[in-house]
């Protein structure tokens, strides 16, 4: 069993992906490609994983398979970077709070709160705070982290409600979905005095944000060109690199619409155009991943190879990532 313990440090600067969840064609989770797909992460150099996410399709998971497939990933990582999970799936605090327990104890370094799931959307901050806070509470020493998730709607966490939960010292990571650069801002000076990491979803501000303090991304669009923001969290700043920087920025810009089609089928998709071997299969319902939706992303896959040779990216990717 892990032991508790207080915040001794923030995550590690960098990517942090959402972890896709590879099953096999009759819907069972296929735990070897789970581990081939951490080594995939792993080698294009991401600075930790978010597993058990909404692109792992976790409200799509058991509570046995949340634990399986986070175990499967701390296990595999065996120490390399560190691993977070959700931890929150709804009901009262203190069974949320026994289930945080539960992620903890296979070896994350940090559980990360689903905002949307602690207080419906028509409830004041003051009552999400209180019960963050009660969470809290019942959680010993855990790291905790947020995500500002979709489902089951998108509640917001702005710099002034951040401000008052970072007192606790508790929280090591937060997941941003606001789309507001200035808004990015407040909430990163919020962190300044902690032991906190902001790691924004949302490309079309990735450089903003980086130079605003962030700590990295933790994006969808890592599924499909995990190289390319690797890169920008590495050379965001470089004076001597501005004209690739803001190529890459601008790419980023201008594929939002495709990366988000029938996502997350698309970027296992992607990955099977790369060779890596993925069923598409996906439990939840996300759409048709049409012919066209297939045409515009090889033609996307073709994009990527051509911009990463021009920045000088040496895409690493192996059939037989486990041996």
């Amino acid at each position: 069993m892990t032991t508790i313990s207080k915040p001794s440090s923030s995550l590690p600067q960098g990517f942090i992906p959402v972890m896709l969840t590879p099953f096999h064609e009759n819907g069972d989770i296929d735990f070897e490609g789970l581990k081939a797909l951490t080594e995939f992460y792993i080698e294009v150099g991401s600075a930790g994983l978010f597993a058990n996410c909404l692109s792992s399709e976790m409200f799509e998971l058991t509570e046995t398979e949340r634990i399986a497939i986070t175990q499967t990933v701390v296990d595999q990582v065996a120490g390399r970077i560190p691993v977070v999970a959700t931890g929150t799936f709804g009901g009262p605090i203190p069974e949320q709070a026994e289930f945080v327990k539960r992620i903890y104890e296979t070896g994350v370094q940090a559980v990360i709160i689903i905002t949307g799931l602690i207080a419906e959307e028509t409830e004041s901050d003051e009552i999400f705070i209180d019960r963050v806070n009660e969470l809290i509470g019942l959680t010993d020493d855990i790291p905790l982290g947020f995500y500002e998730c979709p489902v089951p709607y998108k509640r917001l966490i702005d710099s002034k409600v951040l401000t008052e939960l970072l007192k606790s010292g508790r929280i090591i990571y937060h997941k941003d979905t606001c789309l507001d650069d200035k808004e990015v801002a407040l909430r990163i000076k919020a962190g300044e005095s902690y032991k906190f990491g902001l790691y924004d979803a949302y490309m079309v501000n990735a450089v903003s944000s980086l130079r605003a303090g962030a700590a990295g991304l933790s994006c969808i669009q890592g599924n499909i060109y995990p190289e390319l923001v690797v890169w920008i969290c590495k050379h965001f700043n470089d004076a001597d690199r501005k004209e690739d920087v803001e190529k890459v920025q601008q790419f980023f810009v201008d594929c939002m619409e495709i990366v988000h089609a029938a996502y997350p089928t698309i970027a296992k998709y992607s990955l099977q155009k790369r060779g890596f071997p993925i069923s598409l299969y996906t439990r939840r319902d996300v759409g048709v991943l049409t012919d066209d939706l297939k045409k515009q992303m090889d033609d996307l896959l073709l994009q990527i190879e051509a911009l990463q040779e021009e920045v000088g990216i040496v895409s690493i990717f192996k059939k037989d990532l486990i041996k």
